[in-house]
This record gives structure tokens, C-alpha cells and sequence, in this order.
């Protein structure tokens, strides 16, 4: 058995040790929960992105120009184009990729209509194998709760018939801004014409999000090297595309 006294010492030692280091442990212990701090901000900020919810549209064709495209829209209004296509036929196929800031109006009537088609819980192709095909669709919702897929040619849901209208006309928006970056590096005096199809389009609601290729069309306006007509009709899409975006 261990003397009293040895015991006894022992914990004198220890106490005065403790007394003696004390604030250097609580500054341990501080240095080590400020190093959590931001740990835990990456954690939140991880589970927050997992949880925003996102909506995408894929639509594979072949035979058309682009072959394959997709656009996906968070609940955020953030948007995102992405293609891989050639611009003439002897060119090879490249991608592309656009980012921008949807409307308010769309982005509501995306998720208003996801959430209608039941977030693509279920199947909703029309199964009617007599319908002409006019290319492989995908929808799909995921947020932090559910991630949701469905493939089809035509559906029946009135929601999902608005939600393939609606991001079809943003495609070919969006294609425009692919094609006419291509034209103005390497083809100026095919902007003219490829604006006025534009131009034509947008006056007839064939297109939406116009506001999605004002990058492009800013940096073919502020060009002096390109004919005034053509920068006069890349400022007239800009502007339509602003009094969408502000509803006026």
C-alpha cells in the first residue's frame, strides 16, 4: 500500500501545477474552439448548399445543333447553360457553359410547376409510343430531402408541358449567345444576320431570359471594329432583355 504522505504530496504537486499552468490550458482550449469556428461554418455552409434546391432540364436530340443541352435553376434564381455542339458543320464539337441571374417571375413559375408534377416523383411520360420523337427529356428536383428523376418524350401534365416550353426557349436563347460569341471572334459579317434572327424570335416570344446572353451582346455592341447596325441590334436585345429581367 502507497504511505499516506506520498499521497498526500502527490496531490500538492498537482495542485500547484495546475495553478501554475491553468491559464495556459484555457488558452489551449480557446485556440483549439477557435479552430472549430470556421470547421463549423464550412459544415453549415455545406449543408445549406446540399439543401437549395435545384431544378434541371437535359434534352439530348440527335441530329439537332446542339446535340445535347441542359440548364439547371436553383432557388436562388442562379441559372446555368450548359452544351457541347458545333457551329459549322466542319468545325468540331466544343462545349460551352453560361451562367446568369434568372427573373423572378420564371424562377417562381419553374418551382411553382415542379412542385405541380409532384417534383418528378412519379412517371410522367405519356407512354404513347406513336408520338414523334422529338428528343430525349429529363426533369429532376433535388434538395435536401429528396433527389428526384424522370425521363420523357411527351408528357400529359400541363405542368410539365409549361416547364419543357419555358426551357426550351431559354435553350435557344441561350444558343444564340454560344453562336454569336463564335461569330464575333471568328466571323463578324455573320453577326447581322444572326441578330435579326434573334431579334425576330424574341418579338415573336419564341425566346425568354434574353438577359441570360447580355454578355455577349454587350461585348459585340462596345466593338467598334464591328458595322453600327449590328451594334444598334445587339443594344436593342439588351434592352429588351432589361425590361423583362425589370418587368417593365
Amino acid at each position: 500500500m502507497i504511505p499516506d504522505y506520498l499521497i498526500q504530496g502527490s496531490l500538492n504537486r498537482a495542485f500547484l501545477i495546475r495553478r501554475m499552468t491553468g491559464w495556459r490550458v484555457i488558452r489551449v482550449v480557446l485556440a483549439a474552439a477557435a479552430m472549430c469556428v470556421p470547421s463549423i461554418a464550412q459544415q453549415t455552409a455545406n449543408a445549406s448548399a446540399v439543401s437549395t434546391a435545384m431544378v434541371t432540364f437535359t434534352l439530348d436530340f440527335p441530329q439537332s445543333n446542339p446535340e445535347h443541352y441542359s440548364i439547371a435553376v436553383d432557388s436562388g434564381g442562379h441559372a446555368r447553360y450548359e452544351c457541347v455542339g458545333a457551329i459549322a458543320e466542319d468545325s468540331e464539337e466544343q462545349p460551352y457553359r453560361a451562367e446568369f441571374q434568372m427573373s423572378a417571375g420564371n424562377r417562381e413559375k419553374i418551382f411553382d410547376w415542379a412542385k405541380q408534377a409532384q417534383y418528378f416523383a412519379g412517371k410522367i411520360d405519356s407512354g404513347n409510343g406513336k408520338l414523334a420523337f422529338t428528343g430525349a427529356k429529363l426533369l429532376s428536383f433535388q434538395d435536401g430531402q429528396r433527389r428526384n428523376t424522370a425521363r420523357y418524350n411527351y408528357s400529359n401534365l400541363a405542368a410539365v408541358q409549361q416547364l419543357t416550353e419555358l426551357f426550351q426557349r431559354m435553350g435557344s436563347t441561350l444558343d444564340y449567345g454560344r453562336r454569336l460569341a463564335y461569330y464575333h471572334r471568328y466571323q463578324k459579317l455573320a453577326l447581322d444576320d444572326e441578330l435579326k434572327r434573334m431579334e425576330t424570335q424574341a418579338r415573336s416570344n419564341e425566346l425568354d431570359e434574353i438577359q441570360g446572353v447580355a454578355p455577349v451582346l454587350q461585348e459585340i455592341f462596345e466593338d467598334a471594329s464591328v458595322i453600327n447596325v449590328v451594334r444598334a441590334r445587339a443594344k436593342e436585345l439588351i434592352d429588351m432583355g432589361s425590361r423583362t429581367t425589370t418587368g417593365r
